[in-house]
């Protein structure tokens, strides 16, 4: 029986790379989803069909978001209370990074980070948690980075909000953990999505540092991602609480 029949994820940023990835793997367990993203609505369909052709049971519908705005986390739960009255997984993992020298950031840069990256995945978590209290537990996975925990050239913002979303995990496992909720984050290192793949095609030697940083000598996958979130989603121990699983090829080991 499929580990997650008649349970409902909602899966930001889910139209590529990652979240596409990890959509894919709890619709092969069973789960029926709410899919949120900007401005990919094309994409979005075309998830939701590949998620439902992974199990005859999944039932996929889709929002067009725009993630940065005030009250997003708030909707996009409340869309997925509204088509399916219940929400049993919830994966916090639409992200943004804009690149600069410590310095030269504009407010408009960090307003805008700090609201995909923090605010939105906090609003969602407060709205999920009364939901899942009533139910009698969940699971919020939040897809953070391992520039959370070390420093990378130009992305000192982005670190900073993926830092602040690994604690905002354990805040809300401390807090909501006797209720039956589960909080835990994922931090993936360099993963070979399109995004990467397109973005390095003229810069080989920031491909090669990334790659050459994992102990494993390679980019990572993003269905290795989602095989970690499924794993947390999954599991049936309830002892594994406000944990960074980090997914990097050995990064932050050395």
């Amino acid at each position: 029986m499929a580990k997650l029949a008649e349970k409902v994820a909602l899966v930001s940023g889910a139209s590529r790379g990652i979240g596409k990835a990890i959509a894919l793997a709890l619709a092969k367990e069973g789960a029926s989803l709410y899919l949120v993203a900007e401005e990919t609505e094309g994409e979005l369909q075309a998830v939701c069909t590949d998620c439902e052709d992974r199990h005859d049971a999944v039932v996929a519908h889709y929002g067009v978001m725009e993630l940065s705005e005030v009250d997003a986390g708030e909707r996009m739960v409340e869309a997925c209370l509204s088509q399916f009255g219940r929400v049993d997984i919830l994966v916090n993992n639409a992200g943004v990074r804009r690149r600069a020298n410590f310095g030269e950031y504009t407010q408009d840069d960090y307003e805008f980070t700090q609201a995909v990256n923090i605010r939105t995945p906090f609003f969602a978590s407060q709205t999920a948690v009364p939901a899942m209290r009533q139910q009698g537990g969940g699971r919020i996975i939040n897809i953070t980075s391992q520039m959370g925990s070390v420093a990378f050239d130009g992305l000192g913002l982005y670190g900073l909000t993926k830092a602040a979303l690994i604690y905002l995990t354990k805040a809300i496992s401390y807090d909501c953990a006797s209720d039956g909720i589960q909080a835990n984050c994922v931090s993936p290192g360099p993963i070979a999505t399109q995004y990467n793949i397109d973005r390095m095609k003229d810069d080989p030697e920031a491909w090669k540092k990334l790659e050459g940083g994992t102990t494993v000598g390679r980019f990572g996958k993003p269905e290795e991602v989602a095989e970690a979130v499924c794993f947390l989603a999954t599991c049936e121990t309830t002892f594994i609480q406000g944990h960074d699983l980090i997914i990097d090829g050995g990064w932050t080991s050395h």
